[in-house]
């Protein structure tokens, strides 16, 4: 394999996520299509060798891409694309419309058209793709503390937005019905118990949308066979137990009865940091 191919077979490995990204950023297919072709264009242009995380690389460049256009947009007073409007040169697919509808929701990117450029890279990125605000200040030339209020001053516009759940004994009741769901590969159980917009983030990628989650949810369904109801540095979660070792842990975010946010821990170093208690 030459290099050229190394570098596109790893490129493609991060394009779901860099979509994900820049459709949230700019509320167009085509436009956030745009914006992973030119983060691969400059991918192939830079020397990256001494580059650690790629990952991170690659959604620096894409925010910062996306940023440039959302100011373009605004200099010209531009409206975004219709959501639906077809890929170039993309046959339109259904199922992955719905998908795309269901991951980030009307609701959501008729918000985010009310903030500026800054505000929304921050509140994306940050809030829906925890990128440090480390990384967020040097995308948007300020410093982390003036990122940190970016977010903040977005989140509080994202009007509508419920507080998140503190029943702790209906969120168990949510959990289990998640793992027996899971378990049985029942994916339309997996719906019901998940919020439309939920976001699952973990060390390999996020994953956004009920159906997108489900869908992954149920391909692991050997791992809730042995995963067991835990607390999750005091969060309601579940903890997978190979041979007596939490192998991975789950820690869930929620909103209205259902789960919004999943944080799954597979590193080792980070599941041994975590404070779990098996329930």
């Amino acid at each position: 394999m030459s290099e050229s191919e190394f570098l596109a077979e790893r490129f493609e490995a991060y394009r779901g996520h860099l979509h994900a990204v820049a459709y949230r950023m700019l509320g167009s297919g085509a436009e956030a299509d745009d914006a992973v072709q030119e983060a691969w264009f400059r991918l192939s242009r830079s020397d990256t060798r001494q580059v650690e995380n790629l990952g991170g690389w690659l959604t620096t460049v894409v925010g910062r891409v996306c940023l440039d256009m959302l100011r373009s947009r605004k200099a010209r007073a531009e409206q975004p694309l219709e959501p639906d409007v077809p890929l170039p040169g993309v046959v339109p697919d259904p199922e992955q419309d719905a998908l795309l509808a269901d991951s980030v929701g009307v609701a959501l990117l008729v918000v985010l058209e009310t903030l500026t450029p800054a505000e929304r890279l921050a509140f994306v990125l940050h809030d829906l793709f925890a990128v440090p605000f480390e990384d967020v200040a040097d995308i948007v030339g300020r410093t982390p503390a003036a990122a940190r209020q970016l977010a903040s001053r977005a989140r509080r516009r994202v009007q509508g937005a419920p507080a998140p759940d503190a029943d702790l004994v209906r969120q168990r009741e949510v959990v289990d019905a998640f793992l027996a769901a899971a378990r049985g590969g029942d994916f339309d159980a997996l719906v019901d118990v998940l919020d439309p917009d939920v976001v699952a983030r973990a060390e390999a990628g996020v994953t956004a949308g009920a159906l997108a989650v489900a869908k992954g949810a149920t391909s692991f369904a050997s791992l809730a066979l042995v995963a067991r109801p835990a607390l999750v540095d005091g969060a309601t979660g579940l903890a997978v137990l190979v041979d007596g070792r939490v192998e991975r842990a789950l820690a869930f975010t929620f909103v209205r009865d259902r789960i919004a946010v999943i944080d799954v821990m597979t590193a080792p170093a980070c599941v041994a940091a975590l404070k779990i208690e098996l329930l």
